[in-house]
C-alpha cells in the first residue's frame, strides 16, 4: 500500500465492524456446510449442485456455456470440467446453440433432472436448517433485502468480479 493513502479510508465503524464480521463468517462457513449434506447425501459439490440447479431453472433447461459459468461465477474451464463430468453421469449433453455458432449449449437430460429431483429436498431441509429456521418472517424479508442489494452489486451482473478479475 503506498504511503499517506490511510487519509482516504473510510474506515469501517463500531456498528458497521459488528455487521461485517458475522457477514464474513457466514460467507466462510455457509458453502461449506451445504457442500458436507450434499456430498454425503448425492456425491455432489455445492457448486456441482448450482450448476445442475441453474439448469433445471433454465428455460427449456438449457444454457449457454458462457452463461452458465457466469451465474455460477465460475471461469469456463472450471465449469468445462464439471459439464465433462456431468456428461459422463448422463447428466447434462453439450449441444451447439442453433442462434449462435460459436456457443455451446449445457443441456439438462432427463437423468440429471432426476438427480436435481432427488437432491433439493436434502438440500433444501439443510438450507432451512442452517438459514430460515433460525430467523423471524420479517428477518426472511429483511435478508432478502439485504441479500438481493448485495448479489446486485457482487453478482454477475455487478461490480464486484468484473474489478476482482
Amino acid at each position: 500500500m503506498a504511503e499517506g493513502t490511510h487519509d482516504d479510508v473510510r474506515w469501517l465503524d463500531a456498528t458497521e465492524a459488528s455487521a461485517w464480521l458475522p457477514l464474513l463468517s457466514l460467507s466462510m462457513w455457509l458453502t461449506p456446510a451445504l457442500d458436507v449434506q450434499l456430498q454425503r447425501d448425492a456425491g455432489l459439490s455445492n457448486f456441482e449442485y448450482a450448476v445442475l440447479a441453474a439448469l433445471s431453472e433454465a428455460d427449456g433447461r438449457r444454457r449457454r456455456l458462457r452463461d452458465l459459468a457466469r451465474v455460477a461465477n465460475s471461469t469456463l474451464p472450471r465449469l468445462s470440467k464439471v459439464v465433462d463430468r456431468f456428461e459422463a453421469q448422463g447428466w447434462v449433453e453439450r449441444e451447439p446453440d442453433p442462434t449462435d455458432g460459436r456457443s455451446t449449449l449445457a443441456v439438462l437430460t432427463e437423468s440429471g433432472w432426476q438427480k436435481v429431483v432427488e437432491t433439493a429436498p436434502g438440500h433444501v431441509a439443510r438450507v432451512r436448517e442452517l438459514v430460515f429456521d433460525r430467523l423471524t418472517p420479517a428477518q426472511v424479508r429483511q435478508l432478502a433485502a439485504i441479500a438481493g442489494t448485495l448479489a446486485a452489486a457482487c453478482g454477475p451482473d455487478g461490480g464486484c468480479a468484473s474489478r476482482a478479475r
